[in-house]
Order: structure tokens, then sequence, then C-alpha cells
């Protein structure tokens, strides 16, 4: 016959045994990849300036929302990204850079022409 004090240290026991195998808590990928996307972003608007100079400004002024819309594009993109690689710095670094410059650099080429 079993007394209070070994039910009661069952009962932990079995506690602690199912908060071992219900979660294991994985980090925040998501936070890496949506600052990733940002940045990049921030850097992709920045090319047209340094490649075609001032004038570029006055060419954005009347095509500003074709680019406001490819921001949280970008952070999306940084964070599926960041998700799938499970976090790995230098793989998300560098395609999240790569496609977002590329989206940036063929919506400015699409609307300008050149």
């Amino acid at each position: 016959m079993q007394t209070l004090s070994q039910f009661l240290i069952d009962i932990t026991r079995k506690k602690l045994l199912v908060q071992q195998v219900e979660e294991k808590e994985e980090p925040s990928y998501s936070l890496l990849g949506g600052c990733t996307g940002f940045v990049f972003f921030w850097l992709a608007f920045a090319i047209p300036f340094l490649v075609y100079g001032s004038n570029t400004l006055f060419f954005l002024l009347y095509t500003w929302p074709f680019f406001i819309t490819l921001m949280p594009i970008s952070v999306l993109i940084g964070i599926a990204f960041s998700m799938l690689f499970s976090g790995s710095l230098w793989k998300t670094l560098l395609l999240t850079g790569l496609l977002v410059m590329g989206m940036f650099w063929t919506v400015f080429s699409f609307l300008s022409g050149w």
C-alpha cells in the first residue's frame, strides 16, 4: 500500500517526464531573417544612387509605391531563408542578399527602361 508521500513523488516524477517530452524550445530564427531582409532592402535601395547619382531621386519620387512594396517581401524572404537553413548565418545572408538585390534591381530596370 502506498503512502501519501510516495504518491506525491510519483506524481511529480510523471509531471517532470511529461514536461521534458512535451516541448523542446528552439531558437527564434525569424528575427535574424527579418533583420537581414530589412538591411538588404535598404542596401539595394542605395545601389541606384551609387550607379546613377542624385538624379535617381527624381525617378523614385514617381515610382516609390513599387519600391515600398518590396520591403515586406524582402523581410519575408529573409525569414524564409533563415527558417529554411535553421539559422545558418552565412547561407541566409548570401541568399537573402542575392535575391533581394536582384528583385530590387529587376523592378528598377523594368520601370526605368534602362
